[in-house]
């Protein structure tokens, strides 16, 4: 699974990055989209790269997303009651559920988007990609970016 979160806004943003950004479900600065990996997102997030930062999630980063973020309709909170409902011990389980493919956020009702707070401590610059020092495109030390997001 790959973790897609948008840094960059829409000032002067050419259309079919916009739409691209659209497909991806992540319409503002600061939100979060967890994404199959496959040769389509890949392509989507190839596209954007230069507006989001995007990494590989583990387990235990997705069961903190699901915890803290995690959205049901009507923008309820997700609930260990509803974990219980749906089969679920804990946000551990749902969250090795979820990357091993054997069921999707969409189907058990969860919003597939987390939007998050802004870095503490701030970010390091949105105009540089992660290996000149910035925080765009790939990095292996999403997590980091996603706790200090929280």
């Amino acid at each position: 699974m790959f973790a897609v979160v948008r840094l960059r806004g829409e000032v002067n943003l050419r259309p079919e990055i916009k739409d691209t950004l659209a497909m991806l479900h992540i319409h503002r600065v600061n939100h979060c989209a967890v994404v199959k990996e496959d040769p389509h997102f890949r392509g989507m997030i190839q596209k954007v790269k230069d507006y989001v930062a995007w990494g590989e999630v583990d387990d235990d980063t997705l069961a903190l997303l699901l915890e803290r973020r995690g959205r049901l309709s009507k923008n309820r909170r997700l609930t260990d009651v509803f974990l219980k409902e749906k089969g679920y011990g804990s946000f551990k389980e749902l969250a090795a559920a979820v990357s091993s493919g054997s069921t999707n956020l969409k189907d058990l009702g969860i919003k597939p988007i987390f939007r998050l707070h802004p870095a503490r401590k701030g970010l390091r610059t949105t105009k540089k990609t992660a290996k000149q020092g910035g925080d765009l495109g790939f990095r292996q030390d999403l997590a980091d970016l996603i706790k200090k997001m929280r």
